[in-house]
């Protein structure tokens, strides 16, 4: 198979936007693991070690790191697409466009099992919601 230079051009534009995004989302994530950092400290500094709801604060951290580690891997993928599509149009390398392809669909493969994770929460949650919705009912 061969990729005409048209191709070529729209992969050098593609793996360009990719390093946009790739280096806004590191940036991003650096933003979020100071904010849950301080949150964590300011949290504990003005509450006797529990949030309003009840809930130990050191769960707003973990959960900050939880939410920064799921979101580190696509944006990673993401830039190594970029590194190695970059280096593939630069040199026209057969083995750096196989490598960019492969981050690719590694992005692309996270997303879609992160995509079902949160709408599996959100089904759980509406039935969760849907049986408390009839058990209140009942008791009226």
């Amino acid at each position: 198979m061969e990729i005409d230079h048209d191709s070529l051009k729209n992969l050098d534009i593609s793996r360009k936007w990719a390093m946009f995004i790739a280096i806004i989302g590191f940036i991003f994530l650096g933003i979020m693991i100071i904010v849950g950092i301080l949150a964590g400290t300011f949290l504990s500094a003005f509450s006797g070690g529990e949030t309003d709801s009840g809930f130990p604060v050191y769960l707003v951290l973990i959960m900050f790191v939880i939410l920064a580690a799921a979101s580190f891997f696509p944006v990673l993928y993401l830039f190594r697409f970029s590194k190695h599509a970059a280096h593939a149009v630069s040199f026209l390398d057969k083995q750096e466009l196989k490598n960019a392809i492969k981050n690719l669909k590694l992005y692309f493969v996270y997303i879609g099992v992160l995509i079902i994770i949160v709408l599996s929460f959100y089904l759980g949650a509406l039935i969760m919601a849907g049986t408390s919705i009839s058990f209140l009912k009942g008791l009226g």
